[in-house]
């Protein structure tokens, strides 16, 4: 049987766990193994024997917000196993915990001699990823000290400290060095006949700079409770469509799985707060963007997340004063880390701002928010943080000087500083990449739909006529130039971007519904685009793909050349149903509902874009982050687009 990874999160933190529930450290594949708290590995192994030997799965690890499974000592049919072993495991804030019960099979006393090796490498989440890099580490140092009940895993270098701390109760008999830096803490069991044996193991991580007094939970048991708790939370006052229980369903697994990538973030005025993280695993922290989408998809069912990610972001905003290029004053941050190779600056996501539309979308969220709840107060707070993001994009963006936001590939950062972000999103039909300055064409759209909705929120709620008139006519210029610039006659559709010379950069894509969702397109160019992408080089039965089969530069398994986004889709959904395409807006929420009907009801990351014609299933994006945060509020925005129909 393969080993799968079976994923647990509570906030920033997040184990990943095999069938039998261990943790083998092993570097590589497309998911990390171990416990991880706020980007780095908090526990690298975690692996129990029996005897001696790797006991065998009766009941492997399920999906679920607790990892359980039955494991036996390994024997032979006329042998039955001496014992059976209960795993229960969860997560909780910095923390995680175990359950281990031993059952005795045998009407006589049974000796079993357990032990589990646990380590500590204290990894950064970049050195696991799939691109190889390593990054020199001078002066680190390791260190381990046994304790009456456990054990204490140390890393150090330079400033940066973190600790692991590992107790169990009852205490184990002996804690055994291995040869290898990891420690395995060991148990002698006596067993009464027919009787039962308990351990309770009990992990408790604190990364760099983390004060705050936390305690492990009790038990498993004790974490479930906890997040039952917060996931009412969020369900609270919505009313799921009684006629349509598939997207009910979608819509409270979404909700589930928000209440637990919920991570702490800072406000302007040192403020605790809560925000969206992007997914599980590689994403467990605050990006920009995709706060923002997830907060507009609930905003509507629950505002709370959308307050608190306006001000965790204006409280992350650039002023200018030193740092990246990037970090121009007004830009709203793309990514926040807080690992070790941020600190020391080995990576530059610390603080990242590579992104020409988080700034945007900050400004369509505060204007959403406002209409919405009619709650004026945070509009009032965030006014400076406002005007100054809006002078981003007319200043820096590019909206004045280029007429439309701009940005370049980021060297040692990200390429494409759109929502496609990967090397070879934007590109020509034939897969051929631009160079230089890059106009993305959904940008523009947030752009259009930023100037409108802050020019709102100037005249109803700062009484500035003269400032939201100015932002009303640079919206209408902005819609002008566009459809002048990118409206690809012979294809009567918009062009994916223009190349920093006007080229229009020719590649069909589903950008394009970002636009009708904004409002940038007139009515008669909006349904002629609504229209297209529903045939069936776009619709794949599951989505709209993110390219349009056909073209060179298609690939079914790429991330952002023809695999099928739910949050993407979502967005389009939205956009028909502004433009009164409401049965192709329908056409799209049914595929993804039913994808998510397939998929447990819950949405991934992203599907592969193979058609629902070759493949009665979706087929799963290998790389896909399974719980995440837009994809998790996306049914909620079709409940928005088509209602319970």
């Amino acid at each position: 049987m393969t080993d799968r990874r079976h994923l647990l999160v509570h906030g920033a933190t997040f184990a990943a766990v095999g069938d039998r529930g261990d943790i083998s450290g092993v570097r590589g594949g497309g998911s990390p193994d171990g416990l991880f708290v706020r980007d780095a590995r908090h526990l690298s192994r975690w692996q129990l024997t029996v005897d001696g030997a790797v006991p065998e799965v009766l009941a492997p690890v399920a999906d679920g917000d607790t990892a359980r499974c039955v494991l036996v000592p390994r024997g032979g049919r006329q042998e039955p196993p001496a014992c059976t072993l209960f795993r229960e495991q969860a997560v909780g804030d910095s923390s995680f915990v175990e359950s281990l019960r031993v059952t005795g099979n045998r009407p006589v006393p049974t000796v079993v001699r357990l032990a589990l090796t646990v380590d500590a490498d204290f990894t950064d989440q970049f050195e696991l990823r799939s691109d190889h890099r390593t990054y020199v580490k001078a002066g680190a140092v390791r260190s381990r000290e046994v304790l009456d009940d456990g054990v204490e895993f140390t890393y150090r270098r330079a400033d940066w400290h973190s600790v692991t701390t590992i107790t169990a109760d009852p205490a184990p008999d002996a804690v055994e060095e291995t040869g290898t830096g990891a420690r395995r803490l060991v148990w002698t069991l006596g067993l009464e006949p027919q009787g039962t044996a308990e351990l309770v193991l009990r992990v408790m991580a604190r990364p760099h700079g983390d004060r705050r007094a936390l305690r492990v939970p009790r038990s498993p048991a004790s974490v479930n409770e906890r997040l039952v708790a917060a996931e009412g939370g969020f369900m609270e006052g919505v009313a799921f469509p009684t006629g349509w229980p598939e997207l009910a369903a979608a819509c409270a697994r979404g909700l589930a799985d928000l209440a637990a990538l919920q991570v702490p973030a800072t406000g302007p005025d040192g403020e605790e707060l809560r925000v969206p993280a992007a997914g599980a695993p590689w994403f467990l922290t605050l990006l920009g963007r995709d706060a923002l989408l997830t907060s507009l998809f609930t905003l509507p069912y629950h505002p709370r997340p959308a307050a608190a990610t306006l001000l965790a972001l204006a409280a992350a905003q650039a002023t200018g004063a030193g740092g990246s290029p990037l970090a121009q004053p007004g830009k709203i941050v793309h990514e926040v880390r807080h690992g070790e190779l941020a600190h020391f600056g080995q990576v530059p996501f610390g603080r990242y701002y590579g992104s020409v539309d988080a700034t945007p979308l900050f400004l369509v969220l505060l204007g959403a928010y406002t209409e919405v709840t009619g709650d004026t107060g945070l509009a009032r707070r965030l006014e400076p943080h406002a005007r100054a993001a809006t002078g981003w994009m007319l200043d820096h963006g590019g909206l004045t000087t280029r007429g439309y936001l701009v940005y370049r590939a980021d060297e040692g950062g990200l390429a494409n500083q759109n929502w496609k972000d990967s090397p070879g999103a934007i590109c020509w039909a034939d897969g051929t990449r631009p160079t230089g300055a890059v106009m993305a064409a959904g940008a523009q759209g947030y752009a259009y739909d930023a100037l409108r909705r802050t020019a709102y929120v100037a005249r109803a709620v700062w009484g500035d006529d003269t400032y939201a008139a100015l932002l009303e006519q640079a919206a209408a210029d902005l819609r002008d130039r566009f459809q002048r610039d990118f409206w690809m006659r012979e294809h009567s559709f918009p062009a994916l971007a223009l190349d920093g010379t006007g080229r229009q950069v020719d590649a069909l894509a589903s950008d394009a519904g970002h636009l009708l969702w904004s409002g940038l397109l007139d009515k008669e160019y909006g349904e002629a685009v609504g229209r297209r992408l529903l045939e069936p080089d776009f619709f794949s039965g599951w989505g709209v793909r993110t390219l349009a089969s056909g073209q060179p530069a298609y690939h079914p398994l790429s991330y952002h050349r023809g695999s099928v986004w739910p949050h993407d889709n979502a967005l389009i959904t939205l956009g028909l149903a502004r433009y009164g395409l409401h049965d192709e807006a329908r056409t799209v929420a049914h595929a993804l509902v039913e994808a998510a009907t397939a998929t447990g009801h819950r949405l991934p990351e992203v599907l592969a874009g193979y058609g629902r014609d070759t493949h009665p299933e979706p087929v799963p994006y290998p790389h896909a982050c399974v719980r995440e945060s837009r994809s998790a509020a996306a049914p909620l925005a079709l409940l928005t687009a088509v209602g319970g129909a």
